[in-house]
């Protein structure tokens, strides 16, 4: 691709990308070593909501690689985007969940900086950015046009749900979820569907393509950090509605992200030999 058309992203902003995966790989710790992260993090967790966060920051670091990797606004633009709206609306449900701190630690004291550093950061740069076109974007068929703002709309309605009345959108979770999980989670469905609707309007390849990892690592951890924590506690009842609708729900996630995936693999080969 043109350099013109999809040009590098300054140092400063790799720079960022590389201190944002270091702190990503603490919060993967809580699905790969949740033993050893969990009495660290900045609040109480438990071992269902540990293992779902670290699933979720696991696929988060593997984006953000993928902005380190690339390097250029595209898939930059996609990352940053979804990186500003997931950091807002968490930084939001913890000012809004402050009794779930203990600031006489640091870690609390962290979090809090990390956060709005991040946002601070994404936004800044995008706004400076605002007036560039995205990079040349492959077409997407009628299907697709039609699907994705669908899915869009789906995982921000579901999303607003978990932020306007946690309670009540998260009863159908496999597990008990407070209204404080529930509305960091909302950042979750709220920042994908924020990225398929910029995706959906221009589909530049990577953008596609990171997208799809992203979507395809949320669903699947999600499950099988599910699956991980019950066969050592054993109070998930798989039969349950709720948790049905939930596996399906990420399920759903996962496989659309195998299918975006496939899409943009499609167009590496003969695009990039041109």
């Amino acid at each position: 691709m043109p350099t013109s058309n999809n040009p590098p992203f300054p140092a400063a902003l790799r720079l960022f990308s590389v201190v944002v995966i270091v702190v990503l790989i603490v919060g993967a710790g809580l699905f790969f070593a949740p033993v050893f992260v969990q009495p660290r993090w900045p609040w109480a967790v438990t071992p269902f909501n540990a293992r779902f966060l670290g699933g979720f920051y696991t696929a988060e670091m593997i984006v953000m690689a993928a902005l380190l990797f690339w390097n250029r606004w595209s898939p930059g633009r996609l990352v940053l985007v979804m990186a500003f709206i997931f950091t807002v609306i968490v930084s939001m449900a913890s000012f809004i969940n402050l009794g779930y701190f203990n600031f006489e630690r640091k870690a609390p004291w962290l979090w809090f900086f990390v956060y709005l550093a991040a946002a601070a950061v994404s936004g800044l740069f995008l706004w400076r950015a605002r007036a560039r076109p995205s990079a040349k974007g492959v077409t997407l068929s009628p299907a697709w046009r039609g699907y994705m703002p669908m899915e869009s709309a789906l995982l921000g309605l579901y999303g607003l749900g978990l932020l306007l009345f946690p309670l009540t959108f998260s009863s159908i979770w496999p597990w008990p979820v407070d209204a404080f999980h529930a509305q960091v989670y909302s950042a979750i469905f709220l920042a994908g569907a924020g990225g398929i609707c910029l995706v959906w309007r221009s589909a530049p390849r990577e953008e596609l393509l990171v997208l799809g990892l992203a979507q395809f690592l949320v669903g699947l951890l999600a499950v099988v950090g599910l699956a991980i924590t019950d066969a050592a506690v054993h109070r998930i009842d798989w039969t349950a509605t709720g948790t049905l609708f939930w596996l399906a729900l990420f399920g759903w996630i996962g496989i659309s992200g195998v299918f975006k995936v496939y899409v943009a693999s499609r167009y590496f080969g003969p695009q990039s030999a041109s």
